[in-house]
């Protein structure tokens, strides 16, 4: 089993970047298909980025494309999420999450493990 915390989150500009960091235990993400979501108030938690667990692969929803980066640094058990010309739109709460399987994921429920989440406000 493996636990996920996430960091990194604040309050910043529109137009300012921001990485937020998934630090894992319990056991590697090398084993894992990972994935970032955001949740804003009275929304439901949408889909972000995935890295698949071959490490091969990465999608974007079209919201974030070109601007976020999910990446992995395999010594520090740690996913990142790189956000840059952050808008008001990404105001949420972001969380990261793992699953055992292979191949994207791109649903809440193709993950079994979640982070306590972080957030994200972009002010205007």
């Amino acid at each position: 089993q493996v636990q996920l915390v996430e960091s990194g989150g604040g309050l910043v500009q529109a137009g300012d970047s921001l990485r937020l960091s998934c630090a894992a235990s319990g056991r590697t993400l090398s084993r894992y298909t990972m994935g970032w979501f955001r949740q804003a108030p009275g929304k439901d938690r949408e889909f972000v980025a995935t890295f698949s667990r071959d490490g091969r692969s990465t999608y974007y929803a079209d919201s974030v494309k070109g601007r976020f980066t999910i990446s992995r640094d395999y010594a520090k058990n740690t996913v990142y999420l790189q956000m840059n010309s952050l808008n008001p739109e990404d105001t949420a709460v972001y969380y990261c999450a793992a699953d055992g399987g292979y191949g994207l994921k791109f649903a809440p429920n193709e993950y079994d493990y979640w982070g306590q989440g972080t957030q994200v406000t972009v002010s205007s």
